[in-house]
C-alpha cells in the first residue's frame, strides 16, 4: 500500500504502487512492503524514536523481523528538494528513494558492505531508467 499524505502533483498513489511492486519483485523482497510518504515532520519523528536522529531525513526503512517485506517512509519535502536540486521530476526522485528503501528490506546495508548496495542499487536504477542513485549522490 503506498499512502501519499500530503498528496503530490505530478504522481498518484497507484502510479507509485505499481513501481513498488516492481522494484520489490527485482530487489527479491518477499512479503508486504507498505509506503508512507509524509512531512519532515512524522520522518522526523520516526528517525528519533527508531534512530535516535532528531531530524528528518529522506529515506526511512523498517525490515519486518521475520524477513519478509517490510515499511519505507518517505519526506515529500526532501524528495521535491532533491528533485530540483538535481534537475529532475519529484516523481523520480520518489521512485529512487523507494529503490533505496527496498534495498534495506532486502537486506542491504551501504554503511557496512564496501560497496555491495550501492552496486546493486546503480544496476536496478539502470533497468528501471531512473537518474543517479542516492548512494552515488551521497558519495560526491
Amino acid at each position: 500500500m503506498v499512502i501519499i499524505d500530503p498528496p503530490l502533483a505530478d504522481i498518484t498513489a497507484s502510479s507509485l504502487a505499481r513501481f513498488v511492486r516492481k522494484a520489490q519483485r527485482l530487489a527479491g523482497v518477499a512479503g508486504e512492503v507498505d509506503v508512507l510518504i509524509t512531512g519532515n515532520r512524522q520522518v522526523r519523528e520516526l528517525n528519533r524514536r527508531f534512530r535516535k536522529y532528531d531530524r528528518p531525513t529522506d529515506v526511512l526503512s523498517f525490515p519486518q523481523t521475520d524477513s519478509s517485506g517490510g515499511d519505507i517512509a518517505i519526506s515529500a519535502p526532501i524528495a521535491a528538494g532533491n528533485a530540483a536540486r538535481f534537475g529532475h521530476r519529484p516523481a523520480d526522485e520518489l521512485k529512487i528513494l523507494i529503490l533505496h528503501g527496498m534495498l534495506h528490506l532486502a537486506g542491504y546495508d551501504h554503511e557496512r558492505d564496501n560497496g555491495l548496495m550501492a552496486a546493486e542499487e546503480n544496476r536496478l536504477r539502470a533497468k528501471l531508467r531512473l537518474p543517479s542513485t542516492l548512494i552515488e549522490r551521497s558519495n560526491k
